[in-house]
């Protein structure tokens, strides 16, 4: 069997793209036992994700993670699938379809946009399948995850790598790194809030709350901690919020070892306690709403703080396919894409370039 993959069809005259490559985390394909266990399965054997000496992790993650937990989980996703669908799966696809119009209002010159998941479909593999088959030999990756983490963001890039590894005809490759402090992306959130606010009033507090990591990887370097609250900070800056009106914390603790905190149900029971009229709460570290927002922070979350003696609770919906979201990836992408398009292309003229490549090639004996 061959090493590299095979190369997709090529025509000497053919006018090369730019692609731009969504990248996110991936979603079942379907809301049942063997389809969780399939996602979990690769989700789980990530070293980014999971940093346990293989040997004991692979023997806990098949006789006993995978034996029980995908049954549990196919059951909350259950609560919040849509007849589309995963709902990250749902927005991540509406965002692609949108920022691809959003972007042919600026860029004259050939481009194409396709999204992959680190994990499940549609693969990371396929994306980049399909951007090469449309004669893309630059590659810009756009994760979905403002803050960086090696978890998520490094994981997208790592799965990007494996499928260049074999890769014969490499596209040059440029990566966003991090947006945790654009102004576009801050404005896109604060604008959220806004209308959240607009529609229902305001609360007494706003928990900025992000995905949880275990406290060893700040401490081995990762930046993820200090970005997300640069992102908290900034967010209550554009919202005109005192220290008093808002709090961070992080949410989906796994496992006994001590994660970054404060720990949002721990906050949420706190809040309940000390007879808080109303919180609102918003996870800026999503792009898409996901089993982990719809479930764990509008369900649980909930319940958490009523339960505790707490009043009104409202979740704050990821930026989704808002317009001020696909107007700050419209933004971000085309900083990042500079050099490599142009509103000034000119059809004809890139026509009769393609046309004379395609000559001199043939003049010197090419079938193609």
């Amino acid at each position: 069997m061959a090493y590299f993959n095979q190369e997709p069809p090529f025509t000497h005259g053919d006018t090369p793209k730019v692609g731009i490559l969504i990248a996110n985390l991936g979603t079942p394909d379907a809301a049942t036992a063997p389809a969780l266990r399939r996602y979990l399965g690769q989700f789980l054997m990530d070293r980014r994700v999971v940093e346990i000496p293989r040997f004991i992790w692979c023997w806990i993650l098949h006789c006993i993670i995978l034996v029980v937990r995908p049954k549990k989980s196919a059951a909350k996703y259950a609560q919040v699938w849509t007849n589309e669908g995963s709902p990250l799966l749902v927005h991540a696809q509406k965002q692609t379809t949108i920022l691809r119009g959003y972007l042919s209002q600026k860029i004259n010159s050939p481009f194409a946009v396709e999204l992959g998941m680190s994990y499940g479909n549609p693969s990371m593999q396929s994306a980049i399948d399909k951007l090469r088959a449309q004669h893309c030999d630059r590659i810009l990756v756009f994760p979905l995850y403002p803050q960086y983490a090696a978890s998520s963001t490094g994981s997208a890039l790592d799965a990007v790598w494996r499928v260049l590894l074999k890769t014969r005809n490499m596209p040059a490759i440029r990566t966003i790194r991090h947006y945790h402090d654009h102004l576009a992306y801050i404005a896109a959130l604060a604008s959220s809030v806004r209308e959240h606010w607009r529609l229902n009033g305001k609360p007494n507090k706003l928990v900025v709350s992000f995905h949880g990591l275990p406290k060893f990887h700040l401490m081995k370097g990762d930046p993820y901690h200090c970005e997300c609250h640069k992102t908290a900070r900034l967010l209550a800056e554009a919202l005109e919020l005192s220290k008093d009106e808002y709090t961070v914390a992080f949410q989906s603790r796994f496992g006994k070892q001590e994660w970054l905190k404060p720990y949002l149900a721990s906050t949420l029971e706190d809040l309940g306690k000390a007879k808080t009229k109303r919180i609102d709460v918003i996870c800026p570290g999503f792009s898409s709403d996901c089993l982990e927002t719809l479930e764990e922070i509008a369900m649980e979350g909930k319940e958490i703080f009523t339960y505790a003696g707490g009043g009104e609770y409202h979740y704050i919906p990821a930026l989704n396919e808002s317009e001020p979201w696909i107007h700050a990836m419209t933004t971000i992408a085309l900083e990042n894409l500079q050099g490599w398009v142009s509103s000034d292309w000119n059809t004809d003229q890139a026509k009769k370039v393609d046309e004379m490549t395609k000559l001199r090639a043939q003049a010197m004996g090419a079938n193609k």
